[in-house]
């Protein structure tokens, strides 16, 4: 017979002991038993939250990281987790992602900075390498963040044509390219070297400024302009 959280001290139990001492209080397993909601028969909401952190391989002691990328199959075939459980979980974490991103509007660029605290959370656990551009005007507001490319596990596709069109047709004057590396080491390759001197070039004969290409990694960020 499994063991009942309603057997547990009050103040222990996750519901309660949020109530009591704020959700900061709590353990990422108390915090994932709670939007679990439930366990099954022969397991509490707890122990089937250690079963799915048990997964996670994180060395830097984040064990709630790997959550950010396992799919929703991959989810349904833990025991236990069926499919509203699974999906309870992908969309709260897709929440705590979306409520990462900065405001956006009236947004305005100072330090390269700025721009991976705006890109972060939203690119650095990315499977495939992805390709945005900030288009900001010569004030550095910012007009437009474009989706450009969305490439492999180690490369994208990245042309002068489809990163500097759409600046010329808004009329901008100044532009940040962003991709990220999903192995998590934001090193610029030999390549985004060279892709970011082509795209310079290019975009100053159009009278634009390519003022940065920030390569994103896990927690960390690189310049990949010469």
């Amino acid at each position: 017979m499994s063991f009942n959280i309603k057997n547990m001290p009050e103040a222990e139990r996750p519901y309660e002991k949020l109530e009591l001492y704020g959700e900061s209080s709590l353990s990422n397993s108390e915090l994932l038993a709670i939007i679990l909601e439930s366990g099954t028969k022969d397991e509490t909401s707890i122990q089937l939250a250690y079963k799915v952190l048990s997964l996670s391989n994180d060395i830097e002691g984040n064990e709630l990281r790997f959550l950010q990328t396992i799919s929703l199959e991959e989810l349904k075939k833990i025991k236990g987790i069926g499919r509203v459980k699974a999906i309870r979980l992908k969309a709260a974490l897709e929440i705590a992602k979306r409520l990462s991103k900065p405001i956006k509007n009236e947004m305005y660029i100072t330090s390269s900075r700025d721009v991976a605290k705006l890109f972060m959370e939203e690119m650095r656990f990315e499977k495939r390498e992805i390709v945005k551009t900030l288009i900001m005007n010569n004030k550095n507001k910012v007009l437009k963040i474009q989706n450009v490319s969305l490439g492999g596990s180690n490369y994208a596709v990245i042309e002068p044509k489809d990163i500097l069109s759409e600046p010329v047709k808004i009329g901008a004057t100044r532009l940040i390219l962003i991709h990220n590396h999903p192995s998590g080491n934001p090193t610029p390759s030999k390549e985004d070297y060279e892709v970011t001197k082509k795209i310079k070039s290019c975009a100053k004969l159009l009278g634009i400024e390519l003022l940065d290409h920030i390569v994103i990694g896990d927690g960390e960020y690189r310049s990949a302009l010469n």
